[in-house]
């Protein structure tokens, strides 16, 4: 017997097991494999189009952020813009009611003078018709017939208004 050269009896059986056992794999092994193997397939291929999806749901969800983001920032701006024009409005009405007010006190304030103005004048007036009946009256009840006394009369009176 040869190692190397095998029988023909010894073949023969090692062909019969080999197809007894080829027979029973492809029989009841080889479809359970790959029926595993197709499972594994196909669970790969779920969960690499799960991790797609879930990565373009991820990049919306950024961009979607992003939006909101550039959204609340243009809103942000557009408040702040009506604050400050609303600031402007208010600073420009108070400054044109303070022109209104001080304009009425200037004048309310024109108008008080002129009266107090006229008051004076008339307290004046009063004061110089006073004085010129006062002078008069004097100057009738002395009659005076000289020059130089009239004159002196007249000085001694005026004297006399001026204490």
């Amino acid at each position: 017997m040869n190692l190397l050269t095998p029988d023909i009896g010894l073949l023969f059986w090692m062909l019969l097991c080999f197809g007894v056992v080829f027979f029973v794999l492809a029989k009841f092994g080889f479809p359970v494999i790959v029926k595993m193997v197709e499972e594994r397939k196909n669970f790969i291929d779920n969960s690499v189009s799960s991790a797609k999806e879930a990565n373009e749901r991820l990049k919306g969800i950024v961009q979607e952020g992003e939006q909101i983001l550039k959204k609340s920032h243009s809103e942000e701006i557009r408040i702040l813009k009506e604050a400050d024009d609303m600031r402007h409005k208010i600073i420009a009405e108070a400054k044109e009611q303070a022109k209104v007010d001080a304009g009425k006190i200037f004048e309310d304030a024109k108008i008080a003078i002129k009266k107090e103005k006229e008051k004076a004048l008339k307290d004046i007036n009063n004061q110089v018709a006073e004085l010129s009946i006062s002078i008069a009256e004097k100057i009738l009840r002395k009659n005076l017939s000289e020059q130089q006394e009239q004159q002196e009369f007249v000085n001694q009176l005026i004297a006399e208004v001026n204490n």
